[in-house]
């Protein structure tokens, strides 16, 4: 009986909802990376380590919200969503989450002074993939209308909107770092060889922000097709 209350009161009538509470959860990550990038910018790291350990509190909550979700998530669903569906969902989710805290790490211990030539680019190259997560979110939210609809109406070509402006999204943060690599590339012979190569590593995770973001929405449209 107790167990059965456990996840009672963890699911309540379907699982979704702790999915998407951990997804709010992974938002707050992200959602400040540009902040954090703006202190770095202004050689305030006392703001930069507020804003980290910020981070890493929301990173842990996320981590916490995702260990109970896997734990007491019954084995069968009477719903047209899967276990192994939302566990794949979850997963990448808690990806957004980890990128976010493994980016601003580096940055932070390794005191990452990024040139002066490529502040506004990178702030609009973080932006946009925080953007991107934001609109994975939309999507997730809207999980729970999907099933009181039964996946049909107007309800999916809602959905399928979403995630036809997260794929639109993405589209742009790939062309914004497309830009931001080729402004590296034409400095990186007056950086320290190491340097630019952390740099070219902090793009490439922040890229994956954007991609991970586009995962969950290939994954929500999978889920509209079965």
């Amino acid at each position: 009986m107790a167990f059965n209350n456990a996840i009672s009161n963890i699911f309540g009538v379907s699982p979704i909802r702790p999915l998407q509470n951990h997804m709010s959860e992974v938002i707050k990550c992200v959602s400040l990376l540009e902040m954090f990038f703006s202190a770095t910018f202004d050689d305030n790291w006392d703001a930069a380590d507020a804003l980290f350990d910020e981070i890493k509190v929301s990173e842990q909550l996320a981590d916490d919200l995702k260990k109970e979700f896997r734990i007491h998530m019954p084995k069968s669903l009477f719903m047209p969503v899967s276990r192994g569906d939302l566990l794949s969902i979850l997963s990448q989710q808690d990806t957004i989450a980890n990128l976010t805290k493994d980016i601003c790490g580096i940055i932070l211990g390794r005191k990452m002074a990024i040139p002066k030539q490529l502040h506004s680019d990178f702030l609009a190259f973080a932006q946009g993939a925080t953007e991107t997560c934001v609109k994975a979110q939309k999507a997730i939210n809207e999980l729970d209308e999907l099933l009181e609809t039964g996946f049909a109406g107007a309800e999916v070509k809602f959905v399928q909107k979403l995630i036809t402006e997260l794929a639109a999204q993405e589209q742009k943060v790939d062309k914004k770092e497309r830009k931001l690599r080729k402004k590296l590339f034409n400095i990186e012979a007056d950086l320290q060889p190491v340097n630019v190569m952390f740099m070219y590593n902090t793009i490439d995770q922040i890229g994956e922000l954007a991609d991970t973001a586009e995962q969950i929405g290939n994954h929500v449209e999978l889920l509209l097709a079965k």
